[in-house]
């Protein structure tokens, strides 16, 4: 059998969309070739490997096997890239780690500091993303680690968790939440919201959750970063959901009040995955072995 790695990005597109169409999108492929690539797939392997559906297509028992053989042989194929091109570059490894909010912004840059001063020879690639698209991106290759919500992990990930991030709401001193210790989310809709830009993960999460509930939220200003989100708050422009590392800290220089939420969505536990940590190259194991020894 002969594979085309362009045939096995476009099959775990389509597999992981459920469409040829968008699969088409995200391997960047006009449908029509996309079509007969999957085609062409399918004859030379002899198997069918999708169900025609009328809203799109499904794996069948085959396509599964593949999905699984292809997505470890994309996700070499990213190592070796990604190992090269550092080389090319002068630097002798790299490592491409995923996190969300929380963690980019709260719980890694120290970790990640101390790792680099440790290990001269190493460069990291971080990236933010919500914790759902990080488990899509490890699962397909697309990097080495990530730091995500545990509750967003499929099964078979490995992780070893690395700390709690719970989400609390931050108000004025001197407002109607003063005194408050714990509030449901579905009552703080009619308020305005100070939020992050909507391109961060976290509103992402906190919006999805928002609309579940039935709450529209009103934001009078979206920034990047919960110290100045939360001055927005201690000025009085609105309320704000923050995690708590974030909030306890500028509530010691600002007039703020904590209340924290009761939904359970609020309260993660933040884990460090991938689909095997015995089979991440060496750069990547020794920031597992340093992030591991943080965590403790």
């Amino acid at each position: 059998m002969r594979f085309d790695l362009v045939d096995l990005q476009l099959f775990v597109a389509v597999a992981d969309s459920g469409s040829i169409t968008h699969g088409a999108t995200r391997a960047h492929l006009a449908l029509a070739s996309a079509s007969a690539r999957i085609k062409g797939l399918e004859s030379g392997l002899g198997v069918s490997l999708f169900r025609r559906r009328r809203r799109g297509v499904e794996l069948t028992a085959a396509g599964e096997s593949l999905r699984d053989h292809a997505r470890l042989i994309m996700q070499n194929v990213a190592m070796m890239q990604g190992d090269l091109a550092a080389f090319a570059s002068g630097v002798k490894a790299s490592v491409h780690l995923l996190a969300n909010t929380s963690g980019l912004s709260e719980h890694l840059p120290r970790a990640l500091a101390a790792f680099l001063r440790e290990n001269p020879d190493i460069s990291l690639d971080v990236e933010e993303r919500e914790s759902t698209d990080i488990v899509g991106a490890v699962a397909g290759g697309a990097a080495d680690l990530g730091f995500a919500a545990e509750h967003a992990l499929p099964e078979h990930f490995e992780r070893f968790s690395f700390g709690e991030d719970r989400l609390m709401l931050v108000a004025p001193r001197r407002s109607e939440f003063s005194g408050r210790r714990q509030i449901d989310f579905v009552d703080v809709g009619n308020h305005d919201f100070v939020g992050l830009t909507n391109a961060t993960a976290l509103a992402a999460h906190i919006a999805k959750h928002a609309t579940r509930l039935g709450v529209r939220l009103h934001v009078r200003a979206r920034l990047r970063d919960f110290d100045a989100i939360c001055r927005m708050v201690a000025a009085g422009v609105g309320i704000a959901v923050v995690p708590e590392a974030a909030a306890r800290r500028c509530a010691q220089s600002m007039p703020l009040t904590l209340v924290a939420i009761r939904d359970s969505w609020a309260n993660r536990r933040l884990v460090i995955c991938a689909r095997s940590f015995k089979g991440l190259p060496k750069p990547a194991k020794l920031l597992v072995e340093h992030l591991r020894k943080v965590a403790r």
